[in-house]
């Protein structure tokens, strides 16, 4: 990531309707999930993390409508999904006022909050945070991006919550769904100077730095050649779509999710959209 303080791909946040119908579904893809986390009242949310190295996931709902989940409310009256990515901030501060010195005086930012954690033993302790964001009209492929500082990391990290039946065990990258992959990869590009690169079938690429998830900007037709014979039921038009997680063998991520009625192939497992809140997943090794 060009920008001091700020380093790569910290979360994914997916927001849905039920937290709690997610949380199962969830749990049925293999995955160790956080007990529900209620955030402070401002935020007016709750979630579940799902841990993996160096990065994560989050399942997030709306508890308490709030004005600063207006934006998020707003999508879930269209639909459920990869609302927003945050990237590794070490001083929220220092970014947004970087933003702000680079013209993008609408950027947002930083917020304070924090969560309740209870440990597996029993034990409460507490997460706290620091975000700020792009401003709300900068979405590169219809993907919001903010960033996060965590101040108390051993309690977001705990150990016994980052070994999943599935393997999964970090990010690989987004794909992002754009009529135009080009001007929107240009776009992510231009809020985080970061350079765009070509995958092999011709999607650009932008890294989101420090070796952590990357942002592929793909159309429609594109998407099907990724994945074909998968269900695309309620894809949007426009934003993330697909989560690439990378496991240490699919043949037993596969295994594990053999229940759920998932189908496999030699490397990877992917899950439709319909099981995984308008997410596809794809498990690929490496």
């Amino acid at each position: 990531m060009a920008i001091e303080s700020v380093v790569g791909l910290d979360h994914v946040v997916i927001v849905v309707r039920d937290l709690d119908a997610a949380a199962l579904k969830w749990q049925k893809l293999g995955f160790t999930l956080s007990p529900r986390g209620l955030h402070s009242a401002h935020m007016g949310t709750a979630n579940h993390t799902l841990m993996l190295g160096s990065d994560y996931l989050e399942l997030m709902g709306v508890v308490a409508p709030t004005e600063r989940n207006a934006t998020t409310r707003a999508l879930l009256e269209k639909r459920e999904g990869i609302e927003r990515a945050a990237f590794t901030t070490l001083d929220a501060a220092a970014g947004v006022a970087a933003l702000r010195a680079r013209g993008l005086t609408n950027a947002i930012g930083p917020t304070d909050f924090s969560r309740p954690v209870v440990r597996a033993d029993g034990q409460q302790t507490e997460a706290v945070f620091a975000t700020f964001q792009w401003p709300l009209d900068e979405r590169p492929g219809g993907l919001r991006i903010f960033a996060c500082q965590h101040f108390t990391r051993d309690a977001v990290w705990l150990p016994e919550l980052q070994t999943h039946a599935n393997g999964a065990h970090r990010i690989d990258h987004l794909e992002l769904l754009s009529a135009d992959p080009k001007a929107a990869a240009a776009h992510m590009s231009r809020m985080t100077d970061m350079p765009v690169t070509t995958d092999g079938d011709g999607a650009p690429r932008v890294e989101s730095g420090a070796g952590r998830g990357a942002f592929v900007f793909i159309d429609r037709t594109q998407l099907l050649m990724r994945h074909p014979g998968i269900a695309l039921d309620g894809l949007p038009d426009e934003g993330a779509v697909v989560l690439s997680l990378r496991v240490e063998d699919a043949e037993k991520t596969g295994a594990a999710l053999a229940e759920a009625g998932i189908a496999t192939a030699p490397g990877v497992v992917k899950v439709p959209p319909m099981l995984a809140n308008g997410v596809l997943v794809e498990f690929a090794e490496g």
